[in-house]
C-alpha cells in the first residue's frame, strides 16, 4: 500500500496535479472546520489559484463570515497541511 501512496505522489507532482489536489481538499475539509451550524448555511463551490468560492445562504451569514474569514483560512491550511488558501470569497 505504502507503494501504491508513493507512486500516485510521484504522479501528481510530476504533472504539476499536487497543488490543485491541495486546495481542492479544503471543499472537503469545509464542514468540519465549519461546523454544523455555519456549514447547513454554505456551500464550498470551487477554489482557483488559492480562493476558496463559498455560496451563503443569504446576507446575514455573508457578513458573519466576513469577520471569520482570517481565522476559517487558518483552519482550513492547518487541516490542509500547508498554506494553500489565501483567501476567502463569499457569494
Amino acid at each position: 500500500m505504502e507503494k501504491l501512496n508513493t507512486s500516485i505522489q510521484s504522479f501528481l507532482e510530476n504533472y504539476g496535479l499536487k497543488k490543485g489536489v491541495k486546495q481542492n481538499s479544503a471543499i472537503l475539509y469545509w464542514e468540519e472546520v465549519v461546523g454544523d451550524k455555519i456549514s447547513k448555511n454554505t456551500k464550498p463551490q470551487s477554489v482557483e489559484h488559492g480562493t476558496l468560492t463559498v455560496s451563503v445562504s443569504n446576507p446575514a451569514w455573508r457578513q458573519e463570515l466576513v469577520f471569520k474569514k482570517e481565522e476559517i483560512i487558518e483552519q482550513l491550511n492547518k487541516k490542509i497541511g500547508e498554506n494553500t488558501i489565501k483567501e476567502l470569497r463569499f457569494i
